[in-house]
Order: structure tokens, then sequence, then C-alpha cells
């Protein structure tokens, strides 16, 4: 394993946030516009401050939580935390919201009838799961995986895995070849998200035209983002070579239009998040992502003074509610500091030595460890299947049905199936799946008892209580499935409580599950 020093980590994590920052303002005048943008610095008056960065402020949320919870958090927690601080109710975030709000859990609350959930509302949140897990990408993809299920799924959340994989790993590498790679390597393969990065890598292997690169990949996974609310006759005159894509297929795009920037740029800073900007679209995005990317390479130290010192290390928020006590930092050093303290108790022994001479150092991946084939190693059992022996890959589990749910608990982990959605008929019996699994915290045979509870008018047609093996084997399942009637309830939801308890042992669990009635609109 590599080792990351306190200092080079330091600098890495302020590059970050400095990057973010100087993107994020670069990019913000010119959102939501599809047009090639020529400019080659800041176009606001900045003797005042910085505008607001909503690409950052968001995360500052997600290390409040990290700050309380450590490595244990998760997309519930993750969901509370955005119903109790995101201000935006806007797309997919509110969509989210209410989701969360009818009683559906992420990962449901960011599928569940959100047009938005393949835009780019979570690829920008990526940066704090890779300074929190640096040289780690398979920990950062997995936390980043939690964090979209709140309000995003499929093509937007691949863009969050595909982006906190590539950002921690380039803490301990810097080519940008190996950079995309590590990120491909967690996302699926046969998705919109990595057709659209293959073609601006092709684009730059090909010496496109950098005009021409911006019209191919915008057409290998058109997006809309750019003609949100214009004419279709302007449309049609201004962009006739575009193709129209469907509503809220964002963010493959300009994912895209990142990695084009960067490829393009040849290693300037500030010519590639300028033409990220020239690439249009959801340019406080694509410039605020990349302009991190490039600070982790280089460190805040590396960034051109040009671009700092209008800034002068402030930060300033949009999005969260500071009514409700959350601390919000003032500076991207503050910031940066906060990052250097939880560090430590987020990665833990195995990841991080807090008495190395010079301040703490990090053991980091390396070689083939950089790479999707196994992603946990001992890390954090609970999480998405991981733990001791063999485990699916990222990728794979990025592609998981976003009707299945995660609940863990010290002893075991409960995932519910809804299948394809969460919708019942009363014409129809209603199937849900239920699985437990060992998490290892045991070394002798168990059993374990489910037992699910309904509302009066709800008929179990399956057996309604049933006591089932559960292996010592670390991994091992007990899996039921619940047949439902509701035919004769009558409501807005249908909420149901299943519970689960293991005789002898004094955990137990009460899942929560909802069904929404078939006139709901399904996906």
């Amino acid at each position: 394993m590599k080792t990351l020093d306190f200092e080079t980590y330091k600098d890495k994590v302020a590059g970050c946030w400095t990057g973010k920052n100087i993107g994020g303002v670069l990019g913000g005048p010119f959102e939501g516009k599809r047009q090639m943008n020529d400019v080659d610095f800041y176009v606001q008056d900045l003797s005042k401050g910085p505008p607001p960065n909503d690409d950052l402020d968001l995360q500052i949320v997600w290390l409040t939580a990290v700050e309380k919870f450590g490595r244990g958090v998760n997309s519930a927690i993750l969901g509370e935390y955005w119903l109790s601080y995101v201000i935006p109710d806007w797309v997919e975030y509110g969509t989210g919201k209410n989701n969360m709000r009818a009683g559906l859990m992420p990962p449901i609350s960011g599928h569940h009838d959100n047009v938005y959930r393949n835009s780019c509302g979570c690829f920008i949140r990526s940066e704090i799961w890779a300074c929190l897990a640096p040289g780690n990408p398979g920990i950062a993809a997995a936390y980043a995986f939690e964090d979209g299920s709140v309000d995003h799924s499929q093509e937007g959340l691949y863009g969050e895995v595909f982006f906190a994989a590539l950002q921690s790993t380039a803490f301990v590498e810097s080519g940008p070849v190996t950079l995309i790679k590590s990120g491909l390597s967690y996302i699926p393969e046969d998705s919109a998200m990595a057709r659209a990065l293959h073609e601006a890598i092709r684009c730059k292997e090909e010496n496109v035209p950098f005009a021409e690169a911006r019209k191919r990949i915008h057409n290998s996974a058109p997006g809309t983002f750019g003609i949100q609310g214009a004419k279709l006759s302007d449309i049609d005159r201004s962009d006739k070579d575009f193709a129209l894509g469907e509503p809220g297929f964002d963010a493959p795009e300009n994912c895209a239009f990142v990695i084009a920037g960067w490829l393009y740029g040849d290693g300037d800073f500030g010519k590639s998040i300028c033409l990220a900007n020239a690439c249009g679209e959801d340019t406080d995005c694509t410039c605020a992502t990349l302009g991190a990317t490039m600070g982790i390479i280089s460190g805040a130290s590396g960034i051109p003074e040009k671009w700092k010192a209008p800034l002068n290390d402030v930060i300033e928020t949009l999005c969260i509610n500071r009514t409700s006590g959350i601390w919000v930092p003032e500076t991207v050093t503050e910031l940066t500091d906060r990052i250097l303290r939880v560090a430590p108790g987020f990665l833990g022994r195995e990841r991080c030595d807090i008495l190395a001479e010079g301040g703490y150092k990090i053991y980091c991946e390396e070689g083939k460890g950089l790479y999707s084939f196994d992603p946990y190693k001992e890390y954090l059992p609970g999480i998405n299947g991981g733990g001791k022996g063999k485990r699916p890959a990222m990728a794979d589990i990025a592609a998981r049905s976003p009707y299945m749910v995660s609940h863990s608990f010290p002893m075991f982990e409960v995932l519910v199936d809804y299948g394809k959605s969460v919708s019942f008929s009363k014409s129809q019996l209603r199937e849900i799946k239920v699985k437990v699994i060992n998490s290892g915290l045991t070394n002798q045979q168990q059993w374990v008892s489910l037992t699910l509870y309904t509302p009066s008018s709800v008929i179990v047609e399956s057996e309604r209580s049933v006591t089932l093996p559960l292996n010592l084997v670390w991994g091992a399942k007990a899996e039921a499935t619940f047949v439902i009637n509701a035919s004769e309830f009558e409501g807005a939801r249908l909420e149901m409580m299943l519970d689960v308890s293991i005789p002898g042992r004094h955990t137990s669990a009460g899942v929560k599950m909802v069904l929404m009635p078939a006139n709901a609109t399904e996906d």
C-alpha cells in the first residue's frame, strides 16, 4: 500500500475545495445556457467577495453528518440530514424530499416519480467522500452511492460514483488516463454515463476540434439542461445539429464535459476549467468538479494565485438552513481543518496511523486496488453488502434495483426488495421479498424470526410469521416472501411493520415498509 503523509493530504484537501470554489464562481453566470462561452477569467465583480456556491455547500451538510456518525453514516441518515438542513425544494432535490416525507426511504426516494433522477445534482457532491477516503476509491464510491441514492438513481448516481472514485484516486495518482479508468471501473459499462465519458476520451485521441467534441459528446447522450425554458423554434434555429434529449437526462454529457475540458486543457488549470465552461449547459457544476479534481492533483499550493486571490479563501452558502443550528465554515481553510479532524475516525486504524511522526499518515490503495474488483476489503462490512469474503464489484452494486432498501443493525442487515415498483393494486396480490443477512457478529448458529404487521383491512396471504435458520458464516442469508391482499384497504399509502429478531439475542429491529396506490406515478 502507498502512504499519504499529513502535509500532502492537507494541501490536497485544501486544493480540492479551493478548486471547487473557483470553478463554481467561474461557471455560475453561464449556467443553463446552450452556447459556447469564450472567457478566460471570472466575469463577476468579486470586490465584495464570491457569490454562493451550492455545489460546495451541500457537502457541508454531509460533513456534519459524518462528524456525528462517522463511518456509520448511510443513506437513511443522510436522508434525514437532507430533510433537516437543505433548503431547495426544486427538481430532484424536491422530489427526493417529497418521497422521503411520504415514507419512501433511499434508494427509492431518489428514483420514484423522479424525472430528474439522471440530472446533475449529486455528481457535484463527490468531493467530500474522496477527501474522507483519499487513495481508497472503493470506500469513496460506496459512500457516494449512499449519498446519491437520497435524490437520484441510475445515470445521475453513476456520475457521483464515478467522480468520487476518480477524485479519491487523484490523491495518489495524477495521470488523467489512470484516474479516468479507475472511475469508469466503478460504474456499469453499458450505461449512458460510460458512453459519454468514452466519447470525450475518443474525441481527444482523434484530435477532434473542441467545438466538434462538444457536439459529439452531447449527441452521444443528449441532455436538456441548456435549453430548459427555451422555445423549440429557438432551439431548432440555434442548435439544429444537437439532438433533443429527455427532460432531466443531464448528468452523462455534463460529466463528459468535465473530462473533455480536462483532457483538452493539457494540465493547465485555468485553460481546463475555461474549456469546461465553454461547453455550456450546467457550467457551475462542470467547472467546479473539474476545479476540485485538478486541485486535488496539484494541491492548493499548485493552483495559480490569480485564480485564488479574488475569492480570498471565502465560502458563501446558499442551500443550507442556517437557522437550524448547523455549523457552516466561513473559509476553505476552516472546511479543510474540519475534514482533517474527522478523517482518522472515518478511516479507522486500519487505514490511518494517527501516531505517525509529523502528523498522521493514511494508507492508500495502489495498482489493482484502485479499481472496482474488490472495493470494500474489511473496511465497512455493513454497507451495500461489503465485508469479508467475495463481494460484488461496485459497478454491479451501482446498477442494483432502486427498489431494494437496505436496513443495517448490529447483528444483521435487512434487505427489503419491492420488485419493480412500490405500487400495489387492489385487484392483485402483492409480493415483497425480505433477506436477513448475517453481519458476522456471531460465532454460533442462529435462528431469525420475521413477523409482518399490517392494517386490519390488509390480509397476509402468506405466513405472517416465520422462523428461519441463519447460519453463523458471514453473509449467510435467511429469505422470506410475504404476500399481501390489499383489496379492502383504503388510504393514501399502505404502511406495514416487519419485526426482525434473533431468539437469545437482545437486538431486534422494526422495519417499516411502505406501498403506494397503483394510480400513483411509477417509473
